[in-house]
């Protein structure tokens, strides 16, 4: 089971949120607002901005968002990709 980081715990607050760990055991969050749930975030399996600050700095995990952002630009508008990035990245 995925542990959620400080880092999404304080995104998820930002934006109003509830997120607790997966029902998916192959995706390591569920997004939820007005107790329905909206998303289903996160590979089991891959890092993320969060696991990447805690174990190698803020340095080291700007330049991972950075990559990340990158990488998944056509997809962070909307949808599981959207909330991907406010939460995990």
């Amino acid at each position: 089971m995925y542990n959620i980081t400080s880092y999404s715990k304080a995104k998820a607050k930002e934006y109003g949120v509830i997120i607790k760990p997966s029902a998916n055991k192959n995706k390591k969050i569920d997004v939820f607002k007005d107790n329905k749930k909206i998303a289903t975030i996160g590979a089991i399996g891959y890092k993320d901005y969060g696991i990447y600050l805690e174990e190698k700095g803020k340095d080291y995990a700007d330049k991972r968002r950075q990559l990340y952002k990158e990488r998944h630009k056509k997809d962070l508008n909307s949808g599981n990709g959207l909330w991907a990035s406010r939460i995990l990245w």
